[in-house]
């Protein structure tokens, strides 16, 4: 149980963290539980088993031992969605081009990790090997019967969680060859292939985890590990309605599964539904207490404006965890924590020993990064956000460097800011092209560093999907940079309304109400921001002093003069 709980009420929300490798790691351990456990007991030792005697007949059109069109489990050839596909091929004479923003992201991200590939290769032959070896110890042989058999773990937990998940996939791609039949790895594939487009930069991935995981139900029916790694595809996606609906499908075959309690925190902080999602961040507490449901449990509070508990429950969790993955995950954590209350050098020493855990974590190199920025350490920064982006473009770090490289201002920063927020853009026509909802990504960064009518447009339809506090203060920025600062003030303050404690949004209303006339609440506004913050952005926060600068002039020109008391003679004459 998590320490010192509350209980949960309506609170702010925003977007959650994605899904970490932590998770996916976690769900490596989890099979089918032969019975619910009482709650209170021990979930996870039920939840875990091996499950490995269970024989159940394949799905209808699986019988002979086709999982999916793809899959002959009378041959050594995979399905054709186990092999990664390849880097830049070069488009047949009669094939449709490629977009060529799309081939930047790509060719940006691959150049980036091809040093990895060489240390990752050799791990993942001995891990393969090591893995089959202990498929074989527990009884994980291929059912000559045509049923589906289901293993243990396929690949150790921590394989999936940091560094080594690209070797993790190479290694359950590697076992499912030889075990095809094994719906639990199959959902482990799935989750893992989800985790890659997240830290990766490469939202291809999305279909073939989408493959995997109907490969999985397709062996065994409404198996939970599918239904929760399909609702956490839909959250990566951002089809949070059916993230929640995937959730619930798993939670019903089994309340206990850990990645399905944690996708509908998600979901329900997603789709602005916050008492619910407090509600369920206690219920998976007490179901699955455990490192993936601290933190979320953490940042529910968080949203709500309870920082101190928020912190509590992190450096407790830390103070527990043991693997390199979980205290990577959580220590970047309580870096963001302090980051957004301007606490620095806290945030610096987190994310020190989230890299002394696991050198090459994305979220904690660049939440260094940023932490360096606004500490005043600009060069540190820049070269941190371009090792980051030069292995993973994803738009987060690459308008962060943008930025820098505008506030630096050296000869050829500004070309080469242009060129972040152009990378920006083909990540956006990649992830779309592969099923992700990304009007939220395309509304931030277009109100500041595009197009701005298109920023709108983009605004309006997540709005439509989805009332949160992110979707309230995206549409209140897009609305004043198109110059409709009377629309977006309501919106403004909504976003701001939570006790979520956000100097961005507090920077956004303060300016919308500057344009509105507003000018005492602009002060007080724009002074929180850089109060709580002082480096929330390299752009803003240098607009923000700008702005205050120019309203306390105008304050000074306007007011009336001081009034002397007339000097009276004694007696009052």
């Amino acid at each position: 149980m998590a320490p010192e709980m509350n209980d949960g009420g309506t609170h702010p929300g925003r977007r959650p963290a994605p899904p970490v490798a932590a998770d996916v790691a976690n769900a490596a351990t989890e099979g089918m539980p032969a019975a619910a456990p009482a709650p209170g007991a021990d979930a996870g030792a039920t939840e875990r088993g091996a499950d490995a005697d269970v024989e159940t007949p394949l799905a209808p059109g699986a019988e002979g031992g086709d999982e999916t069109d793809e899959t002959d489990t009378d041959s050594n050839t995979p399905p054709a969605h186990l092999s990664p596909p390849e880097p830049d091929p070069a488009p047949a004479p009669d094939a449709p081009s490629v977009d060529p923003r799309i081939a930047a992201v790509r060719r940006v991200g691959a150049a980036g990790r091809r040093w990895r590939a060489v240390q990752l290769g050799a791990c993942a032959a001995l891990l393969a090997v090591a893995m089959t070896a202990g498929a074989v110890a527990v009884g994980a042989l291929r059912d000559g019967g045509g049923r589906a058999v289901a293993t243990s773990a396929a690949v150790p937990p921590g394989l999936l969680a940091g560094g080594d998940l690209d070797a993790g996939v190479t290694s359950l791609q590697a076992h499912l060859r030889t075990q095809p039949k094994d719906f639990g790895s199959w959902a482990t594939l799935g989750l893992a292939y989800v985790e890659q487009a997240r830290t990766q930069g490469d939202p291809s991935r999305y279909p073939q985890a989408r493959k995997a995981f109907d490969t999985s139900l397709s062996l065994r029916a409404d198996n939970d590990q599918a239904l929760a790694g399909l609702a956490a595809l839909a959250a990566a996606r951002h089809d949070f309605r059916g993230a929640l609906t995937d959730a619930d499908r798993a939670l019903e075959r089994n309340p206990y599964n850990e990645r399905a309690l944690c996708t509908r925190i998600d979901a329900l902080v997603e789709l602005g539904r916050y008492a619910e999602a407090s509600k369920a961040a206690g219920t998976a507490d007490a179901r699955r207490p455990g490192i993936p449901v601290f933190t979320r449990y953490a940042y529910v509070h968080e949203l709500r404006g309870d920082v101190t508990t928020a912190r509590r429950v992190l450096t407790q969790a830390l103070g527990a965890a043991t693997g390199p993955g979980d205290i990577a995950y959580v220590a970047t954590q309580l870096g963001q924590l302090a980051w957004n209350q301007g606490d620095y050098p806290t945030a610096l020493a987190h994310y020190a020993r989230a890299l002394a855990a696991d050198d090459g974590y994305l979220p904690a190199l660049e939440g260094r990064a940023r932490a360096q920025a606004a500490s005043g350490r600009r060069e540190e920064a820049v070269k941190g956000l371009e090792a980051v982006v030069a292995r993973y473009p994803l738009p987060g770090p690459l308008v962060a460097l943008g930025e820098l490289y505008e506030a630096r201002g050296a000869a050829g920063d500004a070309a080469r800011a242009r060129d972040q927020y152009a990378l920006v853009d083909a990540w956006t026509a990649l992830a779309r092209a592969n099923g992700v909802d990304v009007d939220l990504d395309t509304a931030l960064a277009a109100a500041d560093h595009g197009d701005r009518a298109a920023a709108l447009r983009a605004a309006r339809a997540e709005w439509a999907r989805r009332h949160t506090v992110h979707t309230a203060d995206a549409l209140a920025w897009a609305l004043h940079v198109n110059g409709r600062d009377a629309e977006a003030l309501g919106y403004a303050r909504q976003a701001t309304a939570t006790g979520y404690r956000n100097a961005g949004f507090l920077y956004h209303l303060g300016m919308i109400e500057r344009a509105t006339g507003h000018s005492a609440e602009a002060r007080t506004h724009l002074t929180a921001a850089l109060e709580l913050n002082p480096g929330f952005s390299p752009l803003g926060a240098r607009t923000a002093r700008s702005a205050l600068t120019a309203l306390t002039a105008l304050t000074a020109l306007t007011a009336p003069p001081a009034h002397t008391a007339p000097r009276t003679t004694e007696g009052g004459r």
